[in-house]
């Protein structure tokens, strides 16, 4: 166990590091979509996959965001994942609304995002129609996220997601996704879905 846990913690840590060295640089910022009904944005989101990051480097499966409204330019946003260890871990934030799509994320504690007001962070790039699911990131794509209502998708669904990846300017090779306990059970990179 505490091999694959290493192993696990090793191939994250090295496509984290890749991730950082292969982000586009001729690629335009990420555009936040046309218009987003936070209303309707708000609730719980699965995270089906996501680009390395050290903060999530212990989250193995069943990572979830939930967002409670609290006035028209604030969201409670509160994630949580269960680690290597088997524990439910969380942390519980605030994002403000910049402009229509763009927002800053920020969690008390964490070095450069515990200001309530600053540059947006957090661009929701593509959003279906229904709200069924979102990709969002910074604008520089250093991060990513696969974001859905629900924790199973098909495969149709799976290659519409990779497509959108794609089409945004991330390397789905290196977009990892994330076991959910109804779901995928396992952490590959999104171009092999």
């Amino acid at each position: 166990m505490r091999r694959t846990v290493r192993g696990l913690a090793a191939a994250t840590i090295a496509a984290a590091g890749a991730a950082l060295f292969a982000a586009p640089a001729q690629a335009a910022p990420l555009t936040p979509v046309p218009q987003l009904d936070v209303n309707r944005y708000v609730g719980e989101w699965y995270q089906l996959a996501a680009n390395p990051a050290p903060f999530n480097i212990d989250c193995v499966r069943d990572t979830t965001a939930v967002y409670t409204p609290i006035d028209e330019r604030n969201v409670r946003v509160e994630n949580s994942c269960t680690t290597i260890a088997g524990e439910r871990r969380g942390i519980v934030g605030n994002a403000r609304v910049n402009d229509t799509a763009s927002l800053h994320v920020s969690f008390p504690g964490v070095p450069t995002q515990d200001s309530l007001d600053g540059p947006s962070n957090y661009i929701v790039t593509y959003l279906a129609d229904d709200y069924s699911w979102a990709l969002v990131g910074d604008p520089s794509r250093l991060s990513g996220f696969v974001l859905s209502r629900s924790p199973v998708v098909d495969a149709a669904a799976w290659q519409q997601i990779r497509t959108v990846v794609e089409q945004s300017g991330y390397n789905s090779c290196l977009m990892l996704t994330s076991p959910t306990t109804e779901g995928m059970q396992e952490i590959r990179p999104l171009c092999t879905v």
